[in-house]
């Protein structure tokens, strides 16, 4: 029997996917760190694990052949390390393992990756710089998952991490793993003293037992399931509509 999920590498077999010719490989990658009091720490798993599965379900109605590796649950969490066991993995330590899965799809045939960051800490332009120095014949690009939809117009206050979103989206997609409400803390922040580190235009990382009691940025209070439904099917609809214009588009022909 074939997986009912073809498109998920964990779920399938060799017998479907040696029949397969991926178009598109899809490698979300999340973080396993505490958000607030009522989240568990695999949210940005969770999600990436979502949003990729229906992106590329989506994509595959539209016969573009995605294929979605297992989700990385180590982000970059360097700010977070006297956080009880928010798990860090270093931006040097993400490079090799990009590497290593680019070289198995540029052995293999497979001309495209994207990579699909669910955590606000993981950042990969350089590293695509790089893959595409070592690896000239494969396509990369990173997309943050949380960006792809306006979240200003489903949420009263998106919040920058375990807020109102993130809380709306687990409500929907692992209710079972939030608890109420109630419990969770305010989500308030605090600025830096510095005009410009606040300002957007200069980076620093944020230490974050400094700037938050509950680990969380944002109040999660007007959260529900309905608005993290309506944003992930807005997200997924647009992400699938990406992987499939880029499935046709040969790598020697992207620029119009």
């Amino acid at each position: 029997m074939n997986s009912p999920r073809p498109y998920i590498l964990a779920e399938t077999n060799w017998k479907t996917v040696k029949e397969q010719s991926y178009q598109v490989a899809v490698l979300p990658w999340g973080a396993t760190e505490a958000h607030n009091y009522h989240m568990p720490y695999a949210t940005d798993v969770i999600q990436c694990d979502h949003v990729a599965a229906e992106s590329a379900r989506k994509a595959w109605e539209k016969d573009a052949k995605i294929i979605v590796l297992p989700t990385v649950p180590f982000g970059v969490n360097t700010g977070q390390l006297d956080v009880d066991l928010c798990l860090n993995m270093n931006p040097s330590t993400q490079l090799a393992v990009l590497n290593d899965i680019a070289d198995v799809l540029h052995r293999q045939g497979i001309p495209k990756l994207v990579i699909l960051n669910g955590h606000g800490g993981n950042h990969f332009k350089q590293m695509l710089r790089t893959l595409s120095v070592d690896f000239p014949g494969l396509f990369s690009c990173a997309l943050n998952w949380y960006q792809a939809a306006d979240a200003e117009e489903y949420f009263d206050e998106p919040g920058d991490h375990a807020g109102e979103m993130e809380t709306s989206a687990i409500m929907h997609i692992a209710p079972e793993l939030v608890l109420p409400l109630s419990e969770a803390g305010e989500g308030a922040a605090r600025k830096f003293k510095v005009d410009g580190l606040n300002e957007g235009w200069t980076f620093v990382q944020r230490e974050w037992t400094q700037v938050t009691e509950d680990t969380g940025v944002g109040n999660p209070v007007a959260a529900s399931a309905e608005k993290g439904e309506q944003f992930l099917e807005a997200v997924t609809d647009r992400i699938s509509q990406f992987l499939a214009d880029l499935a046709v588009t040969d790598n020697d022909s992207l620029y119009e």
